[in-house]
């Protein structure tokens, strides 16, 4: 899902050390986490009389950055110390080189090995990386008023879900439509929904449901929430192309040939009960395996006794899921945009959509008839030049003394391509494939182009058509 963010890179190396102090924790505002720059501003009106906006935030990676302080408003208070999962120890033994994410201390990446070569082993053929993703939100939801709870704060048609299946979906703001997270939620064979989202926004996630279970039970709804802290659920991601055949070995009763992408099983991994769903933040195949945290090492060690697996940080699969074209929250989307902005709409299941009956569904469905004034897309270098941060402002072709179109969210040089890659928003009459633009790099123009996405082709496990 939903981490990280881009490690700056050149030839698989940090272009500068890590800075020496880090803020303990990044705001639970606008996540998955989160933990970069604000997301795109609306775009100004020409001849408003403002200048355009020249260069983005050029400072210390969007990993360490705080949000815009138009966002500063919604947020609640982060937590005083960051917390640990319950593999910190394994991962100093490891070598991992640990910062502040999120409110947690996790690993960037681990000794001698760059983020570039961490990156492009996890895409190597017979290869898989593991990353400790305990510091996510999980939890689960009881009782049979549990998919009606999941669908009054959601988009997700979780009544639709067959057993052991899952979905992404999004919390959405019952004014504006806007998304307050990402997350994915999953239907049980055993009388439970289990639900995991995003580490920033942790304290937002555990109110909204909080309160949203405590209306339900108030008007005679059987509901029940129970939030897995890190000391009690770890949550390990296996990614790649040979995940599947590095867990094989280690797994007691299931097919790995018949768990396909979102689907979710209770498993033994290393002699240890878990939960098995085939997802992940990369792009690649791979599953998400969660534990109880004092067994999180043995499941861990086991893995690595494969020859094939390494441990990933948080460098890597920044790049990983940005070469996917996958969005992460505070970045490339927050509460100021919609789903439908985002490019999303998949998002907005057909039932829900006619029942009408989701947070924020006027401004959505109207954006789904008549369409968004911005649009999220995909940009690649028509020229060399220095990779697109966030904050960078976008012109239109031969309108660069003009005001800009949009702005990028996320940006990084590709391992994978060998060129930079962005992600960002522009207004809708520019935001066709293909399309020339100017992004305001270091004060110069580099010219780019409006490109699909996925920017590497996804890898995921489907069934057969």
């Amino acid at each position: 899902m939903m981490l990280a963010t881009c490690a700056r890179l050149r030839g698989g190396s940090l272009l500068g050390p890590l800075p020496a102090a880090l803020p303990a924790s990044l705001p639970a505002v606008l996540p998955p986490p989160a933990a970069a720059a604000a997301a795109v501003t609306a775009p100004r009106t020409p001849g408003s009389g403002s200048s355009p906006r020249r260069g983005g935030a050029r400072g210390l990676h969007a990993i360490y950055a705080v949000k815009s302080k138009r966002n500063v408003s919604s947020a609640l208070p982060p937590p005083p110390q960051t917390g640990r999962t319950a593999l910190y120890d394994f991962h100093v033994e490891h070598n991992g080189k640990m910062v502040p994410f999120a409110g947690f201390t996790l690993p960037v990446q681990y000794g001698a090995l760059s983020i570039g070569d961490s990156h492009l082993h996890t895409r190597a053929a017979g290869s898989a990386s593991l990353f400790d993703v305990s510091h996510m939100l999980q939890t689960e939801v009881y009782g049979k008023d549990r998919a009606a709870f999941m669908e009054s704060l959601t988009t997700a048609d979780v009544q639709g879900l067959a057993p052991d299946s899952g979905t992404l979906t999004v919390f959405t703001d019952a004014t504006s439509g806007g998304i307050l997270d990402d997350l994915i939620v999953c239907s049980t064979s055993e009388d439970k929904l289990f639900v995991v989202s995003n580490a920033g926004r942790r304290h937002h996630d555990q109110k909204l449901m909080k309160e949203a279970e405590e209306r339900l039970r108030a008007a005679g709804r059987d509901v029940k929430l129970r939030f897995l802290e890190p000391d009690e659920q770890s949550l390990l991601a296996l990614q790649g192309p040979g995940a599947a055949r590095a867990l094989a070995p280690l797994i007691e009763g299931v097919d790995l040939d018949q768990l396909y992408f979102m689907r979710t099983t209770s498993a033994k991994v290393a002699g240890v009960p878990c939960r098995v769903t085939r997802c992940g933040y990369t792009g690649e195949d791979g599953v998400e395996i969660s534990m109880p945290s004092e067994h999180a090492r043995r499941v861990a060690e086991a893995l690595l006794q494969n020859a094939s697996v390494k441990l990933a940080g948080l460098g890597a699969r920044d790049s990983l899921r940005l070469e996917a074209g996958l969005c992460l929250y505070g970045s490339d989307i927050d509460i100021t945009t919609t789903p439908i902005d985002a490019g999303l709409a998949w998002l907005v299941a057909k039932r829900r959509r006619e029942a009408a009956d989701f947070p924020g569904a006027s401004v959505i469905l109207r954006q789904l008839k008549e369409g968004s004034l911005r649009r999220r897309v995909g940009l690649v270098p028509v020229e060399r030049g220095p990779p697109a941060r966030g904050h960078t402002a976008i012109y239109a072709k031969g309108a660069e003394t003009e005001d800009p179109i949009g702005e990028v969210t996320s940006g990084c040089p590709s391992p994978s391509l060998g060129h930079p890659i962005a992600i960002g928003y522009v207004q809708t009459p520019h935001h066709k494939i293909g399309s020339e633009v100017q992004l305001l790099v270091r004060n110069k123009f580099v010219r780019a182009k409006i490109t699909k996405m996925p920017f590497v082709p996804s890898r995921y496990y489907m069934p057969p058509k």
